[in-house]
């Protein structure tokens, strides 16, 4: 009788702990796109999805765009929208590559932090000169890996470096930037553009001496700059070599990568804006954030490239517990405790957006649970994830293109439009 107690405690530990590893090991299958599942309880949102899409493209909100939804493990509406610039030349594909811009955040740098954080190499309550001696003495020696992840370290929202390295006719200064990679001119912010490596030194001047509110929740992209340079110190690895060895490479991720110019996938890009001010040429496979571009295109707060597709595994990844086609990547308390609300002033996890504590207006569809997670992009992307329905959503576009400066798609809300459909797909 014992024994048959020992046994049956012991089946009982080892059948939650499977359940826990792989009982939700949900590996995505991709139908060809276009793509709408009869598996819901109310399919006519989808074609509210498509009507809503079309509106906004015609009314020049975006020229095209990628979306997924993802319930249960199952793909449940899946389309690509218009063409890659509005010349309608190039129709947007399940291979068109999109500047995921502060997607980066989350699926590049944090996921770095949280395998660091496992490996035992990174503390998050940490003080970040910790890791970075050169804070030492400064206004920033307060700083936290969890402050910057909470974007509660006081920093600045963010400083437009590259306005320094124009001249009054925004083109770019001839002492900075040669149109040919020479000697200390080889850090590429665009095509035939390189910038003096050693003015790095001048951006991080400007970011250290820049002022400090303690007091405040700041959205910060400054935040991402110090735990680029942490996972880039700490772990002796560039970031973007880190993700591939950890998580894109064993992934099967094809085109989630930094610099996609670099391997050829120029063209596979949408563009994301013809530069007037900066570049002055057409930013296409070159990331669209200026101060990401002066960084080398490998940046924490942006520079990540991908697809609908590719991103949708990342998530359900993290839906997963941390597991993904038996293979762990991370632990599954590690995601709970980045993915979970963090602060008391703030909705924000660990590096991932979530939606408001109390009201409604947030960025995620107002039907979303508490234990949503994701994040949005400047170039018009989002990615939210939410546990308790089992519901994941990634709009990517480029509706920076061809300037940045209007912003319809924020202004009708497209984003959370879709969101709201595809809750109403599943009977929300």
């Amino acid at each position: 009788m014992k024994a048959f107690k020992t046994f049956t405690i012991l089946s009982i530990f080892l059948f939650s702990f499977m359940k826990r590893d792989y009982a939700k090991d949900y590996v995505l299958e991709f139908p060809k796109a276009p793509y709408v599942s009869k598996n819901v309880v109310n399919p006519n949102a989808f074609l509210k999805i498509d009507q809503h899409v079309q509106a906004q493209i015609q009314r020049g909100a975006f020229p095209g765009c990628q979306i997924m939804g993802i319930h249960k493990g199952e793909v449940i509406y899946y389309k690509n929208f218009g063409s890659l610039d509005y010349t309608k030349n190039h129709r947007v594909n399940e291979e068109t590559i999109y500047d995921l811009a502060s997607l980066s955040k989350i699926l590049a740098t944090t996921l770095a932090i949280m395998k660091m954080q496992e490996l035992g190499m990174i503390k998050i309550d940490a003080p970040a000169k910790n890791y970075l001696s050169f804070i030492n003495g400064s206004n920033k020696e307060h700083l936290t890996l969890q402050s910057l992840l909470l974007h509660e370290g006081g920093l600045k929202a963010w400083i437009p470096f590259y306005k320094e390295t124009i001249d009054e006719d925004n083109q770019p200064l001839s002492e900075i930037y040669k149109n040919k990679a020479d000697g200390f001119y080889r850090l590429p912010v665009a095509d035939n553009l390189f910038m003096d490596i050693r003015y790095m030194n001048n951006i991080w001047n400007t970011i250290m001496e820049s002022p400090v509110n303690r007091r405040n929740y700041v959205y910060s992209d400054l935040n991402f700059y110090f735990l680029e340079r942490i996972v880039r110190m700490v772990s002796k690895e560039e970031m973007d070599i880190f993700l591939e060895n950890h998580f894109y490479k064993p992934l099967g991720l094809k085109y989630t990568l930094f610099n996609p110019w670099k391997k050829g996938l120029k063209l596979q890009c949408a563009p994301t804006e013809i530069d007037k001010y900066f570049r002055q040429q057409k930013i296409q496979g070159y990331v669209h954030d200026q101060g990401a571009a002066m960084a080398g295109g490998v940046a924490g707060h942006a520079g990540l490239f991908s697809t609908s597709k590719e991103v949708a595994i990342l998530l359900q990844m993290l839906l997963n517990g941390g597991v993904y086609n038996k293979k762990r990547y991370l632990q599954e308390k590690t995601i709970e405790q980045y993915t979970s609300y963090q602060s008391k002033i703030s909705r924000r996890g660990l590096g991932f957006d979530k939606p408001e504590k109390s009201k409604d207006a947030g960025p995620a569809s107002d039907k979303a649970s508490k234990s949503t997670f994701g994040h949005l992009g400047f170039t018009g992307t989002v990615a939210w994830a939410d546990p308790e329905n089992e519901l994941i959503y990634i709009f990517l576009s480029n509706r920076t293109f061809p300037s940045a400066e209007k912003n319809l798609l924020a202004k009708e809300k497209t984003r959370k439009v879709i969101h709201d459909y595809l809750y109403e797909s599943i009977g929300k």
